[in-house]
């Protein structure tokens, strides 16, 4: 009993360090299991760590890029064109524009309404975004307004954390300084269409246009160039920060043209008002030194969208602003015709030179009288005489012994109512008919059809550059082809090589004699076209002038010695047109005229025609390599 006391009293003086509880063993093991979860934690996280930042490092490194970095395809400055001399005739000017990057936004809609609210965009505009919106990736830009002033540009950085993904870029416009002088050559651009981008995924590119006519439609692609791109660090609304690298898409290419821009200039002062066209070729090579067809157009409208209005505007225009009449204007030939069939009856063998037809003033075939333009008729004439009076009996007969196949043949040598392939879209071929080609539409060729054929009525239509191909062919005896490209960043094309164009294989005899009829226009006595004579010392010209009819004039007219075309409405006078070659004894250009409904081309175009080769002569383009100064052709204009 005693012991037992004893030991409780001990107890209770043990140290309490010494004493046992019951609830520490439970606390070590509640710590030992925290700290191994713990360390597990630890461990996983370390190894999530590692693989994060070892393992897949690159990867999240390329997405915080991405949410810093912004990049996008740059279009590519559109190629220049240039003329002979390298002068400018389509060039690039900035123009700062807003951009939609639909990537960066999680509100495409939004957005562009807030835009909007700033910048107003009109019904054309939301179109077109939401056409580009739905066909192209997320990633390429789309263009909001172009043409943005200072004030637009200050409304939309002031706004720019309520747009994110809008920003303010600088792209290109297309711009031509010579304005209407040039614009059926050079052509125009204009945004691309759904079909323009579904062929080339370059043209989706805010910026990027099309060429829709002339040489910018031909080399659409050689001026086009290849995409640049642009990497720009950008903060958390998207508002660009700073330009981190840029690298600058490839231009297209330079082309340069065989127009001198100053004779085009001088032909179009020559032309004035009338409705009109002219061609100048180099004889021996076809440059084309100047085309001008009037009225023209602004071509720079249709880079920032052509209004109704103005369209209406030009296509309800009797006089045909739109149209290239140089090589999309059709015509009948008339005279101008004449040495083309002279030649074929050389060639046949059923005429010579020397042969004679008589003139009474007309030419009785079965029932129908065929006219020649003089009442009083000509009387005996051979080819020379012939030419130089553009006696119609003549030419009736001749066109009536040969048939129209041969004189169809030798046209086409000659360059009229074929293609001619020059760098031009929306040219066309006119046409020298035939008896196939008349059967073919289900009607029937009869003799008249040839006869008139042979003062170049009837159903033969022909261009101005088609006229200016065939003087040119008659004047040099080769194959020679128009075309309008020089060079291509420098290197000058082949076809600017006289050598390279093939003989027409007519007997140098024949063409001579043509050539010679056609000198008597223009420089001998009675001939129909004293007005073409030039004035420049040592040098002449040849030619041949042409008035082809638009409507029909009955015989009782004709007889009644009252009728003067002069007199009719403008619309129902005849075309006057006139070709020529000069200098004539060692030949270098060619020239065609036509004025629609100039009436007579001894008295309209003759001169007109006279003043420009004479400016051609004067500047002499194909034997310089620098312009000539502009007082050049302006030393005398007299003739004006």
């Amino acid at each position: 009993m005693w012991l037992k006391r004893r030991k409780r009293e001990n107890r209770r003086l043990m140290p309490i360090r010494d004493q046992k509880d019951p609830a520490r063993g439970v606390f070590t093991r509640r710590a030992l299991l925290c700290m191994a979860v713990q360390a597990g934690a630890m461990g996983e996280l370390a190894r999530r760590l590692y693989h994060i930042q070892i393992n897949d490092g690159d990867h999240y490194a390329r997405m915080a890029a991405n949410n810093r970095v912004s990049k996008r395809l740059l279009a590519p400055p559109r190629g220049r064109i240039v003329d002979r001399y390298g002068i400018a005739l389509a060039n690039n000017k900035e123009n700062w524009r807003a951009l939609l990057m639909p990537e960066e936004t999680t509100d495409v809609t939004g957005t562009i309404e807030r835009f909007s609210a700033l910048i107003p965009l009109d019904e054309r505009d939301r179109n077109r975004i939401a056409r580009e919106l739905r066909h192209q990736r997320r990633f390429v830009p789309v263009m909001l307004r172009d043409f943005l002033s200072w004030d637009e540009m200050a409304r939309i950085e002031l706004n720019a954390p309520s747009l994110p993904g809008v920003l303010i870029d600088v792209g290109t416009r297309r711009v031509y300084p010579e304005g209407e002088l040039l614009a059926h050559i050079i052509g125009y651009v204009a945004p691309p269409n759904e079909n323009d981008v579904a062929h080339s995924t370059l043209l989706a590119l805010p910026g990027m246009r099309v060429g829709r006519a002339g040489i910018e439609q031909n080399q659409d692609e050689k001026l086009r160039g290849t995409a640049g791109s642009v990497e720009m660090e950008v903060n958390a609304v998207g508002r660009v920060i700073s330009e981190l690298n840029r690298e600058e898409g490839v231009p297209g290419e330079e082309i340069s043209l065989t127009i001198d821009r100053g004779l085009q200039q001088r032909v179009l002062n020559h032309i004035g008002d009338q409705t009109a066209s002219a061609v100048v070729l180099d004889c021996h090579n076809g440059e084309v030194l100047a085309m001008v067809s009037t009225p023209s157009f602004d071509p720079s409208l249709f880079d920032s969208g052509v209004s109704h209005a103005q369209w209406i505007e030009w296509t309800n225009n009797q006089h045909t602003p739109l149209i290239n009449k140089a090589v999309a204007g059709v015509y009948p030939p008339g005279s101008t015709f004449k040495p083309a069939v002279a030649m074929a009856a050389l060639e046949s063998g059923l005429i010579s030179p020397t042969d004679r037809v008589f003139c009474p003033g007309h030419l009785d075939v079965g029932g129908t009288r065929f006219h020649c333009w003089s009442r009083w008729g000509h009387g005996s004439v051979d080819l020379h005489q012939a030419l130089k009076y553009s006696c119609d009996v003549y030419f009736y007969e001749i066109a009536r012994r040969i048939g129209m196949d041969r004189i169809a043949e030798t046209a086409h040598r000659m360059g009229l109512g074929v293609p001619l392939d020059i760098e031009l879209p929306h040219t066309r071929t006119g046409l020298i008919p035939t008896p196939a080609w008349r059967q073919a539409h289900h009607h029937h060729w009869n003799g008249g059809d040839t006869i008139v054929s042979g003062i170049g009525q009837g159903f033969i239509q022909v261009t101005p550059l088609q006229l200016a191909t065939y003087t040119a062919r008659m004047a040099t005896g080769r194959a020679v082809q128009p075309h309008l490209m020089r060079a291509v960043n420098g290197e000058l094309s082949p076809m600017a090589n006289p050598e390279n164009w093939p003989s027409l294989n007519m007997p140098e005899k024949y063409l001579q004699a043509l050539r010679a009829g056609m000198f008597a226009v223009v420089n001998e006595p009675h001939g129909t076209a004293p007005k073409a004579q030039l004035d420049l010392p040592g040098m002449t010209m040849a030619g041949k002038t042409g008035s082809a009819q638009v409507r029909h004039v009955s015989r009782a007219l004709r007889e009644s010695g009252h009728f003067n075309s002069a007199n009719l409405p403008w619309e129902y006078r005849p075309h006057a047109l006139f070709i020529c070659f000069a200098p004539y004894d060692a030949p270098r250009y060619a020239v065609s005229v036509v004025i629609e409904h100039g009436n007579a081309g001894a008295d309209a175009a003759a001169p007109l025609a006279r003043n420009i080769m004479r400016d051609t002569l004067l500047r002499d383009p194909s034997n310089h390599t620098t312009p000539p100064p502009e007082n050049v052709a302006n030393a005398d204009d007299s003739f004006e």
